[in-house]
């Protein structure tokens, strides 16, 4: 995991055998711009040589706050530093705590999904409609009948799929159970669940995990995680909790500036920023973003490193607190 403090961007163009090549590339720092953008220029001479021998390599890389699909390192506002976990602020606002190795794993409740018999449902409403306009002679019929069975096949077909995506208990309880199914066949595992507004949360205890190691693949395709955080983990390589509310789900109607995901040192001073962030610290005061639900496994095994994370984690979310989720 990286998270660096500095960026910078290199720019490389020369024609060569009657063609123009034009090369981009990002350089990070813990030290200082100077040393970002001496590894721009590193990074781009490299890339340069490269696609000009010929090899197939993308001429610029975009730019990206957290989890971009080429690998870079996390390009956030950096807040605070735990020992190896990093406090960053995203790209709307909230804070995210980074970690290199220990595991957090978001469980999201299952949406409703469309079926081929409510497909085939809408399609014979429809067709009953215009077929009632064909056989009274009436175009206008037709053209009502068409849109008036629209409205109440979707409706009907609407309330179906409501009815069954509550089946068997509803998203939670599913979720739930897949959870308890994966801790049942772990028994020495010690993981801490937490609620989240759209799911479930899970804290791995009783060791760390290298985010791209087999039992991460594997125990995120078992608790059926969101593809989206599994992909940042393995690209970004580290694990990550948002531990502060989501704006909008506190009231917050304007959007933070800059509103797009890349952030730069330069950006922390602006008047903007810095009122918006006071706004956003006084609506998240009576709101957690996650909620503590249970422990299950062997509560006796906790690395000492993962208590650690557990306290800040908790902490920021503020998960014992009787508090609306956000």
């Amino acid at each position: 995991m990286i998270v660096p403090a500095y960026w910078a961007e290199a720019r490389l163009q020369q024609r060569t055998h009657r063609r123009q090549i034009t090369v981009r590339r990002f350089g990070w720092s813990d030290v200082s711009l100077a040393e970002a953008q001496a590894h721009a220029q590193a990074r781009v001479r490299d890339a340069f040589d490269r696609v000009v021998a010929g090899e197939k390599l993308p001429r610029l890389e975009r730019k990206v706050g957290y989890g971009g699909s080429q690998g870079l390192p996390i390009r956030e506002e950096i807040v605070d530093r735990h020992g190896e976990a990093v406090i960053t602020r995203n790209s709307y606002g909230a804070l995210c705590l980074n970690t290199p190795d220990v595991l957090f794993v978001d469980v999201d409740f299952d949406e409703p999904v469309s079926d081929g018999l409510s497909s085939i449902a809408v399609v014979l409403v429809l067709i009953a409609a215009v077929a009632l306009g064909l056989w009274q002679r009436s175009i206008g019929l037709g053209i009502g009948g068409f849109f008036v069975g629209l409205i109440v096949a979707l409706f009907v077909v609407g309330r179906l799929r409501k009815r069954a995506h509550a089946a068997n208990g509803g998203p939670e309880r599913r979720a739930r159970e897949r959870i308890d199914d994966f801790a049942a066949q772990r028994p020495d595992w010690h993981l801490r669940v937490y609620r989240t507004p759209a799911g479930f949360r899970l804290l791995a205890m009783h060791r760390r995990f290298a985010p791209r190691e087999p039992e991460v693949v594997d125990s995120f395709r078992a608790l059926g995680a969101d593809g989206l955080y599994a992909t940042m983990c393995a690209v970004q390589n580290c694990f990550r909790a948002r531990v502060s509310p989501k704006p909008w789900r506190i009231g917050m109607k304007r959007k933070i500036k800059p509103t797009v995901a890349v952030w730069s040192p330069e950006q922390a001073e602006l008047p903007e920023r810095r009122q918006w962030l006071a706004d956003y610290a006084a609506a998240a005061l009576g709101h957690a973003s996650c909620r503590y639900v249970a422990s299950l496994g062997d509560a006796g095994a906790v690395d000492p490193q993962a208590e650690e994370v557990r306290q800040l984690h908790d902490a920021l979310c503020r998960a014992d607190e009787e508090l609306p989720i956000a």
